[in-house]
């Protein structure tokens, strides 16, 4: 188990890597779009639809996501980044600790649906990320990558006080105070260098726009988020009965496995990137 892991892990940084930094746009797109798809098709079977009902659903955000964002040059992206923004505040957040609607009936495909269109905001993100440099689209994911690293070893080292033991046992409170500390000596150490290759990232700008205090509050939300964003899909997960949202990825699980944290964390950097 632990090999197809580590070779799935391998496979899917090299083809990362070589998408962002390929220089060919229409394979950037094809990849985005086939990964919404696959995000969406597990998000509607995990509230309860059928594989070909998740299917049909996720092949038509697919496509209209594709014209809408990636067709549509002079599209305004600020108002689904603000509301992501809204519905993780008012929905999702709340929902952690008053649970989730029954697996049936309208609140549940409504719930469904809102979460659908968080993903949207996520891709869309991305691909206002990738058209800034792919450099900036990977230092603003690798702020989630950072976080979850370092929360795993925290957690291990220190972990004792539960998050929330009745969703997500193994995580702590150590653990993601770790996750945060990680961040924010990770971007520290960004904007203190001077090597070029890091001056065009999402932590520089936000420093050298808006001064170290907002900086790091602003990292420290972004950790929060990524918590959020894992915990509910967890929550998710636990409600459908399933240890993964797929097995698409071997050894990994789903899309919505690898991306959970992303999903309310890029929307929000990018209306905050906006705001720069």
């Amino acid at each position: 188990m632990l090999k197809t892991r580590v070779i799935t892990a391998i496979i899917l940084l090299v083809a990362l890597l070589g998408i962002l930094f390929g220089g060919y746009y229409p394979l950037f797109a094809a990849a985005i779009v086939l990964f919404l798809v696959a995000a969406v098709w597990e998000t509607f079977q995990l509230f309860g639809s059928s594989k070909k009902q998740a299917f049909a659903i996720a092949l038509f955000w697919g496509a209209a996501f594709a014209y809408t964002f990636l067709f549509q040059t002079n599209q305004s992206t600020q108002f689904w980044f603000a509301l992501c923004a809204a519905i993780w505040l008012v929905r999702f957040v709340p929902a952690l600790g008053h649970g989730l609607p029954p697996p049936q009936g309208l609140g549940n495909t409504l719930l469904g649906t809102v979460y659908g269109l968080s993903l949207v905001g996520c891709f869309a993100a991305i691909v206002v990320f990738y058209q800034h440099s792919p450099m900036y689209l990977l230092s603003v994911m690798a702020l989630v990558w950072v976080a979850d690293i370092g929360a795993y070893f925290s957690g291990k080292a220190f972990g004792k006080r539960k998050l929330a033991p009745s969703i997500s046992p193994g995580k702590s409170w150590e653990g993601a105070i770790g996750g945060g500390i990680a961040v924010l000596l990770f971007s520290a150490a960004l904007i203190l260098s001077d090597n070029p290759m890091v001056a065009d990232t999402f932590v520089v700008k936000l420093q050298s726009s808006r001064g170290w205090l907002a900086a790091m509050a602003i990292l420290v939300v972004i950790v929060a988020a990524s918590v959020v964003g894992d915990l509910f899909e967890s929550m998710l997960k636990r409600r459908a009965g399933v240890k993964d949202s797929s097995n698409l990825l071997p050894g990994h699980g789903g899309v919505l496995d690898r991306i959970d944290a992303l999903v309310p964390v890029l929307p929000f950097a990018a209306l905050i990137d906006a705001w720069l």
